[in-house]
């Protein structure tokens, strides 16, 4: 079942002494915001000419295969999570659908193996032995 979910993220608490520290200032949303904007720009050209389709996640594995295409590092990357996880080929799927949107967000035009690393990091309830 966990399989069909795109990103499993596993939330813990946050130390208030990291809630509290003036000089922990990460990215504000506007400046994210404007990154999703332009990602989804990218995404809507990228599936212009496919009726009803608009981001990602609406891929089909033959489109998955041409607009996923990763290099000779991300393959391995890839091939050793799946072999460490024991990941089914719907999670290999979901990681280049997300690893793609990763690389949109980064307004990167190849997938590049830390958009895969990150990827594959969102798949933790995959992990053997997660929640006990």
């Amino acid at each position: 079942m966990l399989d069909r979910i795109d990103l499993h993220v596993e939330v813990t608490p946050v130390p208030f002494s990291e809630l509290s520290n003036k000089n922990n200032v990460g990215e504000d949303s506007a400046s994210i915001r404007q990154r999703v904007i332009q990602a989804r720009e990218i995404q809507t050209e990228r599936y212009k000419d496919t009726p009803g389709m608009y981001a990602n996640a609406q891929m089909s594995s033959k489109q998955l295969r041409h607009i996923c295409a990763i290099n000779q590092a991300g393959e391995a990357l890839l091939k050793k999570a799946m072999e460490r996880l024991n990941l089914s080929a719907r999670a290999y799927d979901r990681i280049l659908k997300v690893s793609r949107t990763i690389a949109d967000l980064a307004a990167s035009t190849d997938i590049k193996a830390e958009h895969l690393a990150e990827a594959i990091q969102y798949r933790s309830l995959d992990r053997e032995g997660w929640a006990g």
